[in-house]
């Protein structure tokens, strides 16, 4: 970061962050680094610490009244009872469905309902963590440790740095050129990111190691989200293009790292 008003208010931002224990192991260096060199800073973290602790002190936090909690645990208990009711309502009719041999179409269109209205959803604590360090690589303008294009340099450069090998593919024939890579902490762990460009806009592509398939999509605070799974990694994409091209990057980025893994060394 260079010097300026403009800048001071981007480690504001990071100051909070780190104060809530937000920031990943690398940007929390980088701050502690400014704040032994900026008065500005020491002194809102002495503003905001003792703000914080002022509100830790007994009786300043409000109490719910006991009604209000009844309340709000009775419309929990509802939710989930009219949730088991209406899973078990679905059992019900595909069994009955299943049962007519004369329509065998609407089994299956019975069936896709079920899955349609039981799809997994995506975990909002992770949605919560991506969004943040996707926001945070834009504040901070730190989008990646190694910046080039080429994933011969950028693959390389993870070794050491995680315990897994995550594919890196050059998409820029597509309309997606990579940017370069990093590495992030999300949901307890390290993990690697890869930046890529659509027009004018950021990509974030987190990847760590994990068994279970998944797929899915979501929309949180402006920002489009897609997950996936593929070769025991876990995929999270995010960015503020439209939903279709972010689907459009995954399906590119998968068949590429595809034909990638594919590859064989001739033998000599």
């Amino acid at each position: 970061m260079s010097d300026g008003k403009q800048d001071h208010a981007e480690w504001s931002v990071m100051l909070h962050g780190f104060v809530d224990g937000e920031l990943d192991p690398i940007h929390a260096a980088q701050f502690e680094a400014h704040l032994a060199t900026c008065a500005e800073c020491q002194a809102e973290m002495e503003t905001v610490t003792a703000m914080r602790s002022q509100l830790a002190r007994p009786g300043i936090k409000w109490q719910a009244p006991d009604k209000v909690r009844q309340d709000v645990m009775a419309a929990l208990s509802s939710e989930r009872h009219f949730a088991t009711r209406l899973d078990h309502g679905w059992r019900r009719v595909l069994r009955l469905i299943g049962q007519w041999s004369l329509a065998p179409s609407l089994v299956a269109l019975a069936a896709s309902l079920f899955l349609f209205f039981n799809a997994p959803n995506i975990d909002l604590a992770l949605q919560d963590q991506i969004v943040a360090s996707h926001v945070r690589s834009l504040l901070a303008d730190h989008l990646a440790d190694v910046k080039t294009s080429n994933q011969h340099t950028v693959k390389p450069w993870f070794n050491g740095k995680i315990d897994f090998a995550p594919p890196v593919v050059d998409l820029a024939g597509v309309g997606f050129p990579l940017v370069g890579g990093r590495v992030d902490y999300i949901d307890g762990k390290v993990v690697a990111a890869l930046v890529y460009r659509r027009g004018g806009h950021v990509i974030n592509l987190f990847i760590w190691p994990r068994a279970p398939e998944r797929d899915a999509s979501a929309a949180h605070d402006g920002y489009n989200i897609r997950e996936w799974s593929q070769g025991g990694l876990a995929y999270w994409a995010i960015s503020d293009i439209s939903a279709e091209d972010l689907t459009g990057f995954r399906d590119r980025f998968i068949a590429a790292a595809g034909a990638e893994s594919e590859k064989v060394i001739p033998a000599k």
